[in-house]
């Protein structure tokens, strides 16, 4: 990492366990920028959302825990706290690669399975296409939570707008341009959300999506 030009990252995970930043508030070093991970709370928000969109009792989770930082630990902490209010049986399930991808669909059909949250990581982001393909073979309507997912074959995200991101780092290159230091300006979280929808999939899974879901989308892929 350069010592002498500034850096601004876009979608960083968790910028204080990846050595980027000491703080969010005083990143101290010679980068700063937007992280693309939310407040923990979204997943449990994910979780209601699936549950009322699928009206299923039994839900997975996959992760990946060859990432493993703070902020997937509280939010694994917040599903499960979530499933038990919302009465969900949840299943862990793990894939550290593309390749352990059906060998993890295969333990939710074998579980019964009726539908799916991923948690977040730039491994199931690069491989949406993959993902999107297994879950329709295995009929698993899945929640995800980014809107790329869904444009991918998907079934539904809720989470950040990259886009969103993306315009709000050029903030930061301005103000470095200014004479600003990194050090000194704060890490930001999202602050723009997204619920996103694909019909065409919902169809081909035979899913009725309620009024009640499909009001909240700001996008449906038909």
């Amino acid at each position: 990492m350069t010592r002498t030009i500034p850096i601004v990252h876009v979608v960083a995970g968790d910028p204080i366990a990846d050595g980027l930043a000491t703080s969010l508030a005083r990143p101290g070093g010679n980068v700063t920028g937007l992280t693309v991970t939310p407040s923990p709370e979204i997943v449990g928000k994910r979780l209601e959302i699936l549950k009322e969109a699928t009206g299923a009792s039994r839900i997975a989770v996959l992760w990946n825990p060859a990432r493993r930082y703070p902020y997937i630990d509280l939010a694994q902490r917040e599903v499960n706290a979530s499933a038990q209010v919302l009465g969900i049986q949840l299943r862990v399930v793990e894939a550290r690669g593309p390749d352990e991808f059906e060998p993890a669909f295969a333990a939710m059909v074998r579980g019964q399975t009726e539908a799916l949250l991923t948690l977040e990581d730039s491994m199931f982001w690069l491989n949406r296409h993959v993902l999107a393909k297994i879950e329709a073979e295995h009929r698993l309507p899945t929640m995800h939570p980014l809107r790329e997912h869904v444009e991918a074959g998907s079934l539904m995200a809720y989470g950040p707008d990259l886009r969103d991101l993306f315009r709000r780092a050029a903030t930061y290159v301005d103000k470095i341009l200014k004479g600003a230091k990194p050090a000194e300006l704060p890490v930001e979280q999202p602050t723009k959300y997204e619920l996103v929808i694909n019909m065409k999939t919902a169809k081909a899974l035979g899913l009725t999506i309620p009024q009640s879901v499909l009001l909240r989308a700001d996008h449906v892929i038909e």
